[in-house]
């Protein structure tokens, strides 16, 4: 699927040039887009490009380039308003701040300059886009497109439309994001975090008790995802997993299980917000193993596993 038929060779914008919107950014050119880059904050904005190309030399370093990185980041520029960044353009991808005042003062913005044919996917994390999305002109062209940061290197992405999202911004989206390469969800109903972060949040719910009762460390907690849970989640996921982790597959699973999962969850009942000594608690214990000054650098780091991940990813799903 070629995204740039997809969008009549018009370019897409990015709105809000943080880690996520400059990762878009980066999904987005690979695919062969025009991209056209704005942040309110120019400070933000200038930083995007050069970030940019460092990560493309990384890809391209990695062999996960068809290109050269000169070639990808030819297509990205920066839009000096949001009117010239929305001139023209077939898609935007909004990732400014996770907050649905600030969120619903950009969408009313686009509404009173976007032409009728734009699509607006939003970055939002667990933000309902009928919060902030409804009763605009634009309202039928708007839902979430939900990544992992940085979604140039984790692929999935959670499509959620708004209570006004028309049918055919759905199809659009799943075509596009399809089209660069991306692994769609289509999450069916608006909820609070959607799918990964709900996901994400009773795995840390647990976490975080587990490290607050004296269980376990918050070291040996990862190492259990790390080098346990996590080597089959890379690929598979927990239905799979657990079908085939009983002779009768899923339900055989349940039968054997299910109590046991029940009286783990109903043990947990009450568990309150993680409250400031909480907080204090799990930061000395990270910090032991990962001084504040060394965050920067493991990102990097991090960024460089996901990208020899990908490697293998491509040489076993193209077998």
């Amino acid at each position: 699927m070629n995204a740039s038929t997809l969008t009549a060779n018009k370019p897409v914008a990015i709105v809000g040039a943080g880690l996520v919107g400059a990762g878009w950014a980066i999904a987005f050119a690979r695919a062969g887009l025009s991209v056209r880059i704005y942040d309110a904050n120019a400070e933000i904005a200038a930083k995007a490009i050069p970030w940019a190309a460092d990560q493309l030399a990384a890809l391209h370093r990695h062999g996960l380039l068809d290109e050269s990185p000169d070639t990808v980041i030819r297509r990205l520029s920066l839009a000096p308003t949001l009117d010239a960044a929305l001139d023209g353009v077939a898609y935007v991808q909004e990732s400014v701040l996770e907050r649905v005042d600030v969120k619903r003062t950009l969408l009313e913005s686009i509404d009173a300059c976007a032409d009728d044919t734009v699509i607006i996917g939003s970055s939002s994390s667990g933000i309902q886009a009928s919060l902030f999305a409804n009763d605009l002109r634009i309202s039928p062209r708007v839902l979430i497109a939900h990544p992992v940061n940085p979604p140039y290197l984790v692929p999935v992405v959670e499509i959620v439309p708004s209570t006004q999202t028309s049918s055919e911004t759905i199809a659009f989206t799943d075509r596009l994001m399809r089209g660069i390469g991306q692994s769609v969800v289509h999450v069916k109903k608006e909820i609070q975090g959607f799918v990964l972060n709900r996901l994400q949040a009773a795995l840390l719910r647990e976490a975080w008790a587990l490290q607050r009762d004296g269980i376990a460390s918050c070291e040996d907690i990862d190492k259990t995802v790390r080098d346990g849970l996590g080597w089959r989640w890379s690929f598979m996921g927990p239905f799979e997993t657990i079908d085939l982790n009983a002779p009768g597959g899923v339900a055989d699973y349940a039968r054997r299980l299910g109590p046991l999962y029940h009286e783990i969850i109903a043990s947990r009942d009450g568990d309150g917000p993680w409250d400031a000594d909480w907080i204090a608690s799990v930061e000395a214990d990270r910090r032991q193993h990962l001084s504040a000054d060394d965050l920067a650098s493991r990102r990097d780091w991090r960024d460089e596993q996901l990208m020899a991940f990908a490697v293998q990813r491509r040489h076993a799903t193209s077998k």
